[in-house]
């Protein structure tokens, strides 16, 4: 499912005109992305939470050339799904 896709999704269910739910989707998306950026938590009971996570930095290894690199470390977002999301994928 794409981006429009998912807003035609949303609108349907919603009883939402499409405008609304693309507007409603990107406030969703911006305010998720400033709160992992201040390093905040994101807790969706039942659906899941993102969360930022720190990578160290590490080596390996060029697959082309066998070269050993340096690759630095950097910040990841994660997310795990919640009990109501998993149990019902199964």
């Amino acid at each position: 499912m794409n981006k429009a896709q998912l807003i035609d999704a949303m609108a349907s269910n919603a009883k939402l005109t499409k405008a609304d739910a693309k507007r409603a989707l990107d406030a969703f998306v911006k305010t998720t992305t400033t709160a992992l950026k201040k390093g905040d938590r994101v807790a969706l009971v039942g659906f899941g939470s993102f969360s930022v996570s720190k990578r160290n930095a590490r080596t390996g290894r060029n697959p082309q050339t066998g070269k050993v690199i340096n690759i630095p470390a950097k910040k990841v977002v994660k997310f795990k799904a919640g009990s109501d999301l998993t149990g019902s994928v199964k």
